[in-house]
C-alpha cells in the first residue's frame, strides 16, 4: 500500500518541526511523532488546524 501520510513531509515544506506542530497545538511531542510515523492519526478537526499552521505563504 502506497504511504499516504504526508505530515513529516508538509512540516519538512513548511521548515517547522514536530516540536514546534506540538506547541501550536498544545499536544506532546510524542504525540506528533506519532502521527509522523503512522502510529496514529489526528482527528479531522486537528488535521484542518495543521493545515492552517503550515500552509507555505
Amino acid at each position: 500500500m502506497e504511504n499516504l501520510n504526508r505530515l513529516k513531509a508538509v512540516l519538512a515544506d513548511a521548515g517547522q518541526t514536530n516540536k514546534w506542530l506540538a506547541e501550536q497545538l498544545g499536544k506532546d511531542p510524542v504525540t506528533i511523532s506519532k502521527w509522523c510515523t503512522n502510529t496514529t492519526q489526528p482527528d479531522l478537526q486537528t488535521l484542518s488546524r495543521i493545515s492552517d499552521f503550515t500552509t507555505v505563504q
